[in-house]
């Protein structure tokens, strides 16, 4: 500007350290990290640098040569020059006005900050690695890159790639063995592979558990209430045991009961040569054991989308069980005086071991502002009918 006035308005100058620690700083501020890595929008970055005074033009002009020659002597993205007219100057002069970044590569140089380019670098490596399906995961978590090596989470990628449902088949994490990992590899990075596998299975690993998503033994164990539904069936009216040992063992009776909620256990009717587990929610992987392949089984839980994943597990791996009061009938039955808004669903997507039937009950649940009918609410009276009926038809 040629006035004295206009100039005393402009941005007070920056020297480049100035700058370089202000990206440095954006560097840690993952909304910004993940744009500027991810997106080609916002570049290229434009900082302005901001040019003297007036007063500083009269009074300190070493400080403006000083200023000149830092900015003469940058050589990362572009410096963009404008002249500058002051009253007290005969001619205009020119000023470094802004910084142009114009990728990453520049952003990072431009932080003269070591552990910033480190990170990038570790980042590049693994980015060019890994699926792009789980960058914006691990761009974001800087917990992610910086307490692994990349080869770490390279590998931890492909792992989570080749996991699928049920395929631990009973068996505990470290027997798995994937991509030639090292029997502790799973156990070892299990936060890292629930944060891949929730991007590929829409979170649902992380709100179910890794080992009841893979269908693996958790060693931590899982303690179920277990009731004989007839006298003299076991020697105790209800006991806990571990899902560990539901695995191996042959629980006594001709039919089985899973009910998702203890809380539910007063609702159940004394039924002839029938056990009832109650309390297993996700946690079904003991299924899987021949012994209740031999069971006349049915299974019973809430009405909401969780519920029905539940059911869907269950069948996978007992595929004769008889789903009980778990259908659209049931649910409209009720839904106006105990229905209620269920807080977060299991998927957008029915599981596909559902009947066509249940996937158009999971698809009005999603569709309905209140989708979740809780089994506690069912009259006592009704769920006693239901099962004594289903004993006695089977």
């Amino acid at each position: 500007m040629s006035s004295q006035k206009s100039a005393e308005k402009i941005t007070p100058m920056k020297q480049p350290t100035e700058i370089a620690t202000r990206l440095a700083q954006q560097w840690y501020k993952s909304d910004i990290r993940e744009k500027r890595l991810l997106s080609s929008d916002g570049w290229p970055l434009r900082i302005p640098i901001g040019k003297p005074s007036a007063q500083t033009f009269v009074n300190d002009p070493l400080k403006i040569r000083e200023h000149v020659k830092q900015w003469r002597n940058i050589k990362i993205g572009k410096v963009v020059w404008e002249e500058t007219k002051y009253r007290e100057s005969s001619e205009a002069l020119e000023f470094p006005n802004v910084w142009e970044l114009h990728n990453p590569s520049e952003w990072v140089k431009a932080t003269n900050d070591k552990d910033v380019e480190r990170e990038f670098f570790l980042l590049s490596t693994i980015a060019s690695k890994v699926s792009p399906i789980f960058h914006n995961t691990i761009v974001r978590k800087r917990s992610i890159y910086r307490s692994r090596s990349a080869e770490e989470i390279i590998l931890a990628s492909e792992i989570a790639q080749k996991l699928t449902p049920q395929c631990a088949s009973g068996k505990p994490l470290r027997a798995l063995s994937v991509n030639n990992s090292d029997t502790k590899f799973i156990e070892r990075n299990r936060q890292l592979l629930t944060e891949f596998l929730d991007i590929l299975y829409e979170n649902s690993v992380s709100k179910m558990g890794l080992e009841t998503f893979l269908g693996a033994i958790n060693e931590k164990d899982h303690w179920l209430l277990v009731i004989p539904l007839d006298k003299g069936l076991l020697p105790f009216q209800q006991q806990r045991i571990r899902s560990s040992e539901l695995m191996t063992s042959d629980l006594p009776g001709t039919h089985l009961i899973i009910v998702e909620n203890e809380q539910c256990r007063y609702h159940l009717p004394t039924l002839p040569n029938t056990v009832a587990i109650l309390g297993a929610g996700l946690n079904l992987s003991w299924l899987k054991s021949e012994h209740y392949s031999e069971k006349i089984m049915a299974y019973w839980g809430d009405i909401d989308s969780w519920g029905l994943t539940m059911l869907a597990n269950a069948r996978a791996l007992q595929p004769t069980l008889t789903a009980l009061m778990m259908n659209l009938e049931f649910f409209n039955k009720y839904r106006k005086d105990y229905a209620i808004k269920e807080p977060e669903i299991a998927s957008l997507v029915p599981p596909t071991e559902l009947t066509a039937e249940e996937i158009t009950l999971y698809l009005e649940l999603l569709a309905s502002n209140k989708g979740r009918l809780e089994q506690e609410f069912v009259p006592e009276k009704m769920v006693k009918n239901i099962l004594v009926n289903w004993r006695r038809s089977h």
